[in-house]
């Protein structure tokens, strides 16, 4: 897990979880509200792209929720070359979520 820091405080953070030896999730990726639409999230997701890259993952994917509260950051996955797809790993299908992924 990664933070996005100024000084003491926290920004934002995020997660990358090993699926296997080519394939991880984002995990857990949050912005403060006082730092909502500032890039913060754009940031972390491109850090963890990179660090994805570095482990040797070919995949990405992810899940986030399904409702309107959900879109800016469903906006931002598409924004970075995310697809929508099935559940992967153990999720199964959920009206509340949706699976997106990413070749890297």
């Amino acid at each position: 897990m990664w933070s996005v820091r100024d000084g003491e405080e926290l920004l934002g953070c995020g997660a990358l979880k090993e699926l296997s030896s080519e394939h991880g999730e984002i995990k857990s990726m949050r912005t403060a509200a006082l730092h909502m639409r500032k890039g913060v999230a754009r940031y972390m997701l491109n850090y963890l792209l990179q660090e994805a890259k570095r482990r040797g993952y070919t995949r990405v994917s992810l899940e986030t929720g399904a409702m309107a509260f959900f879109e800016p950051a469903r906006k931002l996955y598409e924004s970075a070359g995310f697809q929508h797809c099935p559940p992967f790993g153990t999720y199964q299908e959920d009206p509340n979520s949706l699976f997106m992924t990413k070749e890297l």
